[in-house]
């Protein structure tokens, strides 16, 4: 039995370089990290759209700045992380848990990825386009990974290896549009990556139009992201070059990429 689910992703920009995805099927819309309420209602205006759920990964004010707004306006539930300061949740969800949404036709699994913040979760549907589609806010970007504010480098990469397990067709909707500074860096670790170096000119291309470079895929994400490459030895090389130390442990691989980049 076919159990894809069809709906729409539009990407909704705001600020200098946010994405609030909306989700649209029929007439009926859902958001995930409305961190601004008017880009979203206009989009919503202009395509006759009613907004049935709000999505949000975690507590930054770029990912819950809008919500309030939009629920003067629409009375919807708003899904988000158990433990984390958003004052307008109404289902708090931990990891394991799943939520339906009927205006969708669709079902996310609750995956917890601490790391950016203590309580972070991303939003998996599996079936989506018979590819799987994943929320995944500030924890994953493309060819990059999020700062660690309220987390431990050991917690993020386990949070990261999460992510990783899910099969390589899943599409990743991340937060922000980071991708191209993302490949500098990634470039300055992994200089001889032939793949990370094609990806650099199919994404100044997309830029200079103006066009998003994402959805991205975990497929190529496993090639090219030197946060998920954590046993890759080209990574690990680098990592100990930077840190001038011997280092093999894959935690610490990744606490030295990702304190680079901090740096760079």
């Amino acid at each position: 039995m076919d159990t894809s689910t069809d709906y729409e992703i539009v990407p909704v920009s705001a600020f200098s370089d946010n994405y609030i995805w909306l989700l649209r099927h029929g007439d009926q819309a859902v958001v995930v990290d409305p961190g601004d309420a008017t880009p979203v209602l206009d989009y919503l205006d202009r395509q006759k759209l009613s907004l049935s759920a709000i999505l949000v990964t975690h507590h930054h004010a770029d990912h819950i700045g809008g919500i309030e707004k939009l629920l003067l306006r629409f009375n919807v539930p708003v899904y988000g992380p158990v433990g984390e300061p958003i004052a307008s949740l109404s289902h708090p969800l931990d990891a394991g848990a799943s939520i339906k949404l009927p205006s969708l036709g669709a079902a996310f699994e609750v995956i917890a990825v601490p790391g950016h913040t203590r309580a972070h979760i991303a939003y998996y549907d599996r079936n989506h386009a018979s590819c799987g589609a994943l929320f995944c806010g500030d924890t994953l970007f493309a060819c990059g990974c999020g700062r660690i504010f309220e987390g431990t480098p050991m917690q993020m990469r386990h949070s990261l290896a999460q992510l990783v397990a899910l099969p390589g067709t899943t599409r990743l909707y991340c937060a922000h549009e980071y991708t191209q500074a993302n490949i500098h860096f990634a470039l300055a670790v992994d200089p001889e990556n032939a793949a990370l170096l094609v990806l650099a000119e199919e994404v100044a291309q997309l830029r200079a139009a103006h066009r998003p470079t994402l959805p991205t895929t975990l497929k190529l994400e496993l090639t090219v992201n030197p946060f998920l490459r954590w046993d890759a030895p080209a990574i690990i090389e680098a990592a100990q070059r930077h840190s001038g130390r011997p280092v093999v442990q894959a935690d610490e691989v990744f606490a030295v990429i990702r304190e680079w980049k901090n740096g760079y």
